[in-house]
């Protein structure tokens, strides 16, 4: 029996899963993410997380390199959708979703699947919470993190990567005044982990722990980086996804290749998506300005 992922990741903010993936679906990805890196710099995908920008939105212009595509279960990406589409929903995924918000498939919003790759020059992400700004005061840091995380989100390693770099624990209080005075890229923050992945391996992670990216322009990276909702999220999710464009697309995303089961779990997480972006609209606006 798999271990329960959530005692870790509610203590230390993130969980590794090892060897989440089988060899051939494995080999089938990194296949599929070679292509659509090569489409991608060649100018031919506009949605992509282009250098040196950090935080959406972003540039659609590939000519300064880029570090991650967007949108992979975009009804228009190249090649064959279920490759991506079955690491998305796929069982091993789900059923650690549904462990971790202690909810069944039919609670479950499609979100975000984007490719994060090796830049063409060597890039790192400043320390952050994904959706809580640096500037706020440490009592509203305190309000924001106390709010429920109707969320889970990972990154599944194709290549071997130690790029994220996470402070355990600090999902469950604001930063320290020693945080707060840390330059944006500091190099040793207290307490920090490099966070290493074999290919195969996934971690969960709280998205407003505090951590940084460092990408290294001469080590291979292609890591799928994906994120599920609960349906009662609401507003409180819809910045975080509906800032990417997804709602200008999902509701065109078809699951025709997937087995029967997952095909149906994919039609419902898409279907809640939908009555989402109806049901909240207006400007959800950006966590990060940068």
């Amino acid at each position: 029996m798999t271990p329960d992922p959530k005692p870790s990741l509610t203590a230390q903010g993130f969980v590794i899963l090892p060897s989440i993936l089988p060899q051939p679906q494995l080999s089938s990805l990194r296949s599929a993410c070679h292509a659509a890196r090569s489409h991608a710099e060649s100018g031919h995908w506009p949605h992509l997380r282009t250098l040196p920008k950090q935080f959406p939105p972003w540039s659609s212009d590939a000519a300064d390199g880029i570090w991650g595509i967007q949108h992979l279960l975009h009804p228009d990406m190249p090649g064959d959708p279920t490759v991506f589409a079955a690491s998305y929903f796929d069982d091993r995924i789900i059923d650690t979703v549904k462990k971790l918000l202690d909810c069944e498939d039919g609670d479950l919003v499609m979100e975000l699947y984007n490719l994060l790759v090796r830049p063409t020059g060597d890039f790192a992400l400043r320390w952050h919470r994904d959706d809580i700004p640096p500037w706020v005061s440490a009592e509203e840091e305190r309000k924001r993190l106390e709010e429920p995380a109707w969320h889970a989100q990972w990154n599944l390693a194709l290549y071997d990567d130690d790029s994220l770099i996470v402070v355990p624990g600090s999902h469950r209080r604001a930063r320290t005044e020693e945080e707060r005075a840390a330059q944006p890229y500091e190099d040793e923050m207290p307490g920090q982990l490099v966070v290493e992945l074999k290919a195969g391996d996934a971690v969960f992670y709280d998205n407003n722990i505090l951590h940084r990216g460092v990408y290294s322009c001469a080590k291979e990276r292609m890591t799928l980086h994906g994120s599920v909702g609960h349906v009662a999220g609401g507003q409180s999710r819809a910045r975080n996804v509906l800032q990417h464009g997804t709602a200008e697309w999902v509701d065109r995303c078809r699951f025709d290749g997937l087995e029967e089961h997952m095909r149906e779990r994919a039609e419902g997480m898409r279907r809640r998506l939908v009555e989402l972006g109806r049901t909240e609209g207006g400007e959800t606006g950006f966590s990060q300005d940068d």
